[in-house]
Parts: C-alpha cells; structure tokens; sequence
C-alpha cells in the first residue's frame, strides 16, 4: 500500500467537495425597466451626490488633511470612506441610468397585471394586500411597490381581476386572489 502524497489531484479534490473559494455565482440580472417617476428620482439622486454632497465631502476631507498627521487622523478616515461610497453611488447611477428603459405607457390590456400596474390581492389568509409593480431600482416595501424581478409579482403577470394564482414567499407557498388592477394608482372598490 502506498503513503499518501502531499499533493491531491483535481479529482481527489472535486471527490472531497472542497468549497474553499469565497467566490459566488454572479446575480441574475435585473430587469432593466423604471417608472419615468423613478427614473426622475435616480436622476435627482445623482444630481445632488454630485453638485451638493460630494463637493460637501471634498471641502470636509480637504480641512481634515490641513490638521496635519493622516494616520491617527479619524475624521480624515471617515472622510475618504465617505468620498469612496459616494463615488460609489454616483459611478452606479451613471451607468445604470443609461441602461434603463422607461415604460410610460398603459399596456394594450389594461385589465390585465403587467409593469406598473396597482393590484390588489387577497392571501389565502383572508388578508388584502395592494402592490405596485416597478422597476427593481424603485421598490420600496412601505409604499407596497414591489420589484418585476420578485416571486410575487413574477407569479401576478397577465393575471386579472378574480384570477387565482400561487406564488412561493419566503414563508413557503402562498396562493392570491387578483381583486383590483389599476394603472392610475386608484384601487377603490367599484
């Protein structure tokens, strides 16, 4: 019998299931959709970090460097971290405004759950629930405005009013009635 060797083959490691690396798949991509609101709410976003906050924060990070010795300097620190995150911030908006293609219209079938569309739906718990569908850059879950991208809403495309449908939640799987489709932000009973 042979002594085992310091060096492991491609095999051996792949038969162990090794996992060392930190690296994880890339993200699904979101879909490049936004409500010309949201749209307008990004660029208003990218106009202030840049000709108000990041010139607010160069000032800061200038007088912080006048004090003198860098390396025990914390307001120096938070400063060139507070530059970085903003820079961030600003080279994201830049790039992903550009990709963005803004959806003003009313679909074709406006009784039907397409972008943009207000639903209300009841849970099989009896609970009402009102959503927005928007663009994933725009969701905001106190408002109920919920990304294209997510389970629910994937589930809710094409429906209408008394469809029933089933969509899988984070708490398992949830099945909805459509009550209510708008598109003008009003989902009153009729």
């Amino acid at each position: 019998m042979s002594a085992p060797t310091a060096t492991a083959t491609a095999n051996d490691l792949q038969s162990r299931d090794f996992h060392m690396s930190r690296w994880r798949p890339a993200a699904a991509a979101s879909t490049a959709v936004i409500t010309a609101e949201g749209h307008r709410r990004l660029k208003d976003e990218l106009d202030i970090l840049w000709r108000v906050r990041r010139p607010e924060v160069v000032r800061a990070l200038a007088d912080a460097a006048a004090e003198g010795d860098r390396s025990e300097n914390a307001e120096y620190t938070y400063r060139k971290k507070q530059l970085g995150e903003i820079d961030r911030r600003i080279r994201y908006l830049s790039k992903r405004l550009q990709d963005l293609r803004i959806i003003e219209s009313v679909p074709t079938d406006p009784t039907a759950i397409y972008f943009g569309a207000w639903l209300r739906v009841e849970s099989d718990d009896g609970a009402t629930h009102d959503y927005r569908i928007v663009g994933p850059d725009e969701t905001d879950a106190a408002r109920g405005w919920i990304s294209i991208d997510s389970p629910l809403a994937r589930a809710a495309l094409r429906k209408r009013e008394d469809d029933e449908f089933e969509a899988e939640l984070p708490g398992g799987r949830t099945r909805f009635v459509v009550i209510r489709v708008s598109y003008d932000g009003v989902l009153d009973e009729r």
